[in-house]
């Protein structure tokens, strides 16, 4: 949810709490929640999700208003509250099976991706797609959150816009991970099974606030947050199994910088093919 339909929402939730006469822990303890997340609320940093919102309307009388604030376009809604959440967190772990992690992504890699999701684009739109997507990889300029990534090998080999473009992603994930901003491991096809294969797994930290998981399918998404623990536990069960799984950090730096080796070299062999097919034809003359 954007900012400027954030605040009203957290605006409504103050005045409605002020007007019950109640203190932010006297709601929070009525709701079983931490006091910190109802704080987070009414500053706009964080979303309820759809059964804290049923909570707050039951708890102040409100008569659905909370749950309506919420019913717009769901994957969006969703989606928003992760985003919304990533610039509170003080960490963030993730699995990515196929694509790059959005906060990693280069700009023609995130255009080659949005392009791909449907039929046809207005420029405009899909403009706004990835100024959106760029804006996002900001978090990189800043000390935190601690950012640590579990990629797929599918995600290295899945040949994104030609060998050029996935050698300059995967370059520039490289990067991150020298400059030591990022934690990073690899999953290889050869270890088979594991806990969190068939979706992208994220988890996030906070320093008031319970941890988040986010899980996301194709135009399918689910966030996870306090009210429902065990849940979150479950995702966190799942990466971590992964994580165990997958290459040590040293090894899985060496093997994303060995396939951005074997992009460059494809791109050298495909851009000296002319000269050769030129060479071969002379000698034939």
């Amino acid at each position: 949810m954007p900012k400027a339909e954030r605040e009203p929402y957290s605006e409504e939730l103050r005045a409605r709490r002020e007007e019950a006469g109640l203190t932010q822990k006297e709601l929070a303890d009525l709701l079983a929640v931490h006091s910190s997340l109802v704080a987070h609320w009414e500053a706009g940093r964080r979303m309820p999700g759809p059964r804290d919102a049923s909570r707050l309307d039951q708890t102040l009388k409100t008569g659905g208003t909370f749950v309506r604030f919420l019913r717009k376009d769901d994957y969006a809604r969703r989606f928003e509250r992760v985003a919304t959440a990533e610039a509170h967190a003080t960490r963030i772990e993730e699995y990515a099976p196929v694509l790059v992690p959005g906060i990693l992504q280069t700009r023609p890699y995130a255009l080659e991706v949005h392009r791909s999701a449907q039929f046809s684009w207005r420029p405009e739109e899909l403009d706004t797609l990835i100024v959106n997507r760029m804006n996002r990889t900001k978090i990189l300029e800043q000390q935190h959150p601690q950012l640590w990534y579990i990629l797929s090998e599918a995600v290295l080999r899945t040949v994104v816009g030609g060998p050029a473009l996935m050698a300059e992603q995967l370059a520039h994930i490289a990067a991150l991970t020298r400059v030591g901003r990022i934690g990073l491991q690899v999953m290889p096809f050869s270890e088979g099974a594991h806990a969190a294969m068939d979706s992208l797994v994220t988890l996030m930290k906070f320093d008031n606030a319970p941890e988040l998981a986010y899980v996301e399918g194709v135009h399918t998404n689910m966030v996870v947050d306090a009210d429902e623990s065990y849940r979150v536990q479950k995702c966190r069960d799942a990466y971590d199994l992964t994580r165990s799984s997958a290459l040590s950090p040293r090894t899985s730096l060496h093997f994303l910088e060995s396939v951005t080796e074997e992009y460059r070299s494809h791109e050298r062999s495909r851009s000296d093919q002319p000269a050769r097919l030129a060479q071969i034809q002379l000698q034939q003359r």
